[in-house]
C-alpha cells in the first residue's frame, strides 16, 4: 500500500504558510490535502494530487510517496 512520505508530511506541516494555502497552490481543495496527509483518502501511485504539493514546497516525486505495510 502506498501513502504520503513523513517527509512530504513534515514538510507540509514545517512550511511557513498553512496547509490550506499550500492546497490552493497545488490546485487543491483544503479538504482532499487533509484526507490524504491523514490517510483518509487512498494514494495511488504517482498520484498527480501529491506530486503537485510535493513540487509546491520543492520536493521531487520520488519523495512524496512511501511504501506502507498494511
Amino acid at each position: 500500500m502506498l501513502a504520503i512520505s513523513d517527509e512530504l508530511r513534515a514538510a507540509i506541516k514545517l512550511h511557513d504558510e498553512p496547509a490550506y494555502k499550500i492546497a490552493h497552490k497545488s490546485d487543491l481543495d483544503p479538504t482532499t490535502l487533509s484526507r490524504l496527509v491523514c490517510g483518509i483518502s487512498r494514494v495511488k501511485h504517482n498520484d498527480p494530487r501529491i506530486i503537485r504539493v510535493g513540487r509546491t514546497l520543492g520536493l521531487p516525486a520520488e519523495r512524496c510517496f512511501q511504501e506502507i505495510n498494511s
